[in-house]
Order: structure tokens, then sequence, then C-alpha cells
């Protein structure tokens, strides 16, 4: 039986942990590196409200790309940027409404778009977190330690792309099996990379390259394991969260409802938005995902599996199974067979033939395959809880299918060319016929029994300790000391922002 701990008040946990100045040394350093390298560093109400970006800044950036390696880009990570690849301002949230023709549903489904990042993926906004808050409190030294991010593929380029913005040495560690755009990217932004045995689910082998560069390395590194850092539900949390509130205030009918949201388990960083919502959606019931190939938490299960980017074979410590209320296996063939149909030219075909309109198949291509988990998960949860037409589920397009023309071609290859036989088979198996099969709705017991699970990987092989596993379980304020730090957060890096003095050009 987990042991029963004592509460504390969010107050004196924001006041005793998180405004506290580790190195002031480090800290000087950090805030000179960024003055000459004319960094500002952007909060977290500016990530989600755009409109705060001072309008200086908004003019500079009508003459940056949305991929360069320009400080200026911290300010575009948001779900709210232009949707053009140079010079672009902000808007409106980036999302995109599924049709029926397409779901084979009442409930509307609303994806919101992570293309539209710097990097093409939303995780540039789950690594400022663990980053930021270290360099705003001198616990780390970008003149002399690398950051290390240990990653199935998204994590790891993010990391890499706001450690050279703010100016650190980046080590990255990721499947030897990944796609190969991930490898080639994070080649030309001159990162230090570590291919490591197997595929998306081969988290335990990243694990242990992480603590053997360590163990070699010592204080020159930190690891930033998105994981187990907190800075990366958080900014989902505080970011993703509210905008999604935002989003669907905007599109609601007279009679709408926010009754659901599915995201594949993956960190648990993006289902960090769920604790915010069922603040505000009591009602609203969230989807936590796996692919069945490897279903940990449907079976206390492992095994391979091709939707790149969720990670799988355990339960992320920072993920906080009490806020799931079902977890769903998703068939990996049908998300490779959904990226074919989104993708090839039959494919796009017969969904015209199927009455989707030109426009909706041409963006697609948002998709990539853990994009479009997310939206069989999606469809899957609104068939398990009959959802209808008043219903609203939420889900995200972390990245798009740009990132996987190398696995159209070797599909190809392997499976011959796409055909307008294979588009009809896939449009019915992977969308049509999505049933409620692989569905588990979670009790109190199946919820702490996932939970347990934790205990494996991060108290007996990650030095977590039981104490705070039980904490997560038993202590209803353990969550919202961790992820409503993001306002203190802001309130050092206007601080930082200051010191630093390039803030006060604008």
């Amino acid at each position: 039986m987990l042991s029963l701990c004592k509460s504390v008040k969010v107050s004196s946990i924001l006041s005793r942990h998180s405004t506290q100045i580790v190195n002031k040394d480090v800290l000087a350093k950090t805030i000179e590196l960024c003055r000459k390298r004319n960094v500002i560093i952007p909060t977290y109400e500016q990530m989600f409200n755009p409109k705060l970006v001072p309008k200086g800044i908004v003019n500079e950036l009508k003459s940056i790309g949305l991929w360069d390696v320009n400080p200026r880009n911290l300010f575009r990570i948001t779900w709210k940027n232009e949707p053009k690849e140079f010079g672009g301002g902000f808007g409106e949230t980036n999302y995109l409404e599924i049709p029926k023709e397409i779901s084979g549903i009442d409930a509307k489904i609303v994806v919101l778009v992570g293309k539209y990042f710097p990097t093409g993926s939303h995780k540039v906004g789950a690594t400022f977190g663990p980053l930021v808050e270290k360099m705003v409190r001198g616990s780390f030294d970008p003149t002399s330690q690398k950051a290390l991010w240990p990653s199935t593929g998204n994590y790891c380029r993010g990391g890499a792309f706001n450690s050279s913005l703010l100016g650190c040495k980046a080590i990255a560690v990721l499947p030897e099996g990944m796609s190969q755009e991930r490898f080639d990217w994070l080649n030309s932004i001159g990162s230090e990379i570590y291919g490591t045995p197997g595929t998306e689910s081969n988290v335990k082998e990243v694990f242990d390259k992480t603590h053997a560069l360590k163990a070699e390395m010592g204080d020159n590194l930190v690891v930033l394991n998105q994981f187990a850092e907190f800075g990366n539900p958080m900014w989902h949390y505080a970011v993703t969260a509210r905008t999604i509130e935002e989003l669907y205030n905007n599109i609601k009918g007279p009679k709408s409802r926010l009754s659901g949201l599915f995201l594949t388990q993956g960190s648990g960083g993006t289902l960090g938005c769920s604790m915010y919502l069922h603040q505000k959606y009591p009602n609203m019931k969230t989807g936590c995902g796996e692919a069945l190939q490897c279903p940990t938490l449907l079976e206390n299960g492992y095994g391979a599996h091709r939707i790149e980017g969720i990670g799988d074979k355990h339960v992320p410590w920072i993920l906080n199974m009490r806020d799931m209320n079902a977890v769903i296996g998703v068939d990996d063939q049908d998300c490779v067979d959904l990226l074919r149909l989104f993708n090839e030219k039959d494919g796009k075909d017969v969904l015209l033939k199927k009455g989707v309109d030109r426009e909706t198949i041409e963006k697609l291509s948002l998709f990539g395959i853990s994009s479009i988990a997310n939206l069989l998960g999606s469809i899957k949860l609104a068939k398990y809880y009959e959802m209808d037409k008043d219903d609203v589920v939420f889900s995200i397009a972390t990245d798009s299918a740009g990132m996987y023309q190398s696995r159209l071609k070797e599909m190809n290859q392997e499976s011959g060319k796409y055909s307008n036989t294979l588009a009809h088979v896939h449009f019915n198996t992977g969308l049509m016929k999505q049933n409620v099969s692989n569905v588990l709705e979670l009790t109190h017991v199946g919820k702490r029994r996932c939970h347990q699970l934790k205990y494996y990987t991060w108290v007996e092989q990650q030095g977590k300790t039981v104490e705070e596993l039980d904490r997560q379980w038993y202590d209803n304020e353990y969550w919202t000391e961790k992820l409503d730090q993001y306002k203190v957060w802001d309130t050092l890096i206007n601080e930082f922002n200051d010191k630093a003095g390039i803030i006060n050009k604008y």
C-alpha cells in the first residue's frame, strides 16, 4: 500500500523552491551571454497571447524565417504564428476541423496544428520550460555545460533549436531507427548526436546512453529528460490548454460541449493541458493513447511500433494518471496507411470522391504519423462515449508529413506504388471502420495500476523516490504545485530580461 503524504500549500512551495537562485555567479554569466547574443526570453503569457509581444520584436520577425536560428524566434513558440515560412507575424490559432467525411462521426474533432512552430513541431515549447527555468535561476551554465536532450525525435530537435537560440551546446540522444529527416536536421544545426539501438518504443536504451554520457562528462553535462522534466507539461498547461479553451469559446455553438481530449501518451507533456481543462470542464473525457503494438497502459505490455514520436514501455514521471479517463490503443498499421492516403495522389483522388473538399485534402499533409494517431484516437474516444453533433473533441497535430517523406518512399519501395484500390481499402479500414476495440475506461483501481508502473522505471532505474511517487498519487496539491509555477517563471524571466538589458530597447 502506498503511503499517504502530507499536503503542502502551493504558495509555500512556490516561494520555497521556484524563486530560489541556485548560483548567482552562473546567473551573471548567463545574463552576460544573452546580452552578447541579443537574446530576449518570452514569458509564458506572451507565448499564449503574442499580442503582448513588443511591436519592435514583431517588426523584426518580418525579416526572419520560421526555422531560422535567430533568438527572436523564441517569440514564435506559440500556436498563433502566421502560417508562412518567412516573415510571418502573429494571428489566430492554427487549427483544422475534421469533417464528417473523414471522421465518420457527428462529433466535431478540432486539431491544433504544430507545423507552424519553429522546427515544424510544438516540441520547441516542451523544451522551452526545462531549459529556461534553469537558466533564469543559475542552475545551468550555457558557457561551460552542454544540454542533453533524451528523446524519440521531436523533443531533441526542439531542444537543439532552443539551445542554439540561447547559445547552448546541445547533445541529442534518440533511437537510430527514427526517420532520416530528424537526423538530417540535427546534423544541419550542429548538434552532437548519439543514436541508440531500436526504434520508437526503445526508450530504456535512450536512458541507458544518457546515463553513460552523464557518467563520462559529469558536471559538464545537464540532462533535460522530457519524461521527467515538469517544464514540459507546464508549457502545455500554461499555453496549449488556454489556447484550446480560447479556441473552443470562439467556435462553440449554443449547445456545444467541450467533451473530449485525446492525445497519445508520449512523454506525458502534452497531456499536461488536460489538468487545466478539467478544472474548467470537469465532465470532459481525456483519452490517453498508445500504440496497440506496445500496450503498456492497456495490458502492462511491451513491443515495437511505428508511430514515431510517442515512446512507450513505461509511464512518464510527469504524467498524472489520476487525470486520465480512458486508455486507447491505436493500430500503427492504420497510421502508416493513412499517411499514404493523405499524401499520395491516388489517396487524394479517393478522398475527393468520398466528398472531402479540396481545401481540406491539401491540409491533410499537416498530419505526421503521430498526428494521425491522435486523429484516430479522437474518433475512438467519441464513439466510445457516444458523442453527438454538440460534442467537441480536441487533439493536436504534433508535426506534419514533411518529417516523413523518407517513410513514404520506403513504403513505395517495400509495398509497391500506391494505388486507387489501396486508397479505398485504407479509407474504409483506417477511417470509417474505426471502432471501440482496445478502449479501456479507467476505474480508480485502473488508474492506480498505471500509476504504480512508474515504480519500475523511475524508482528502480532512474533514482526517483517512493515518497514522491506516493505524493503524486495521494497529495491533491502535488500537480498544481508543479504546473502553476509558470506564473513564477514569468516573474523570473522578466527580471532576467531586465538585467540583460536588451528588452529596454523595445
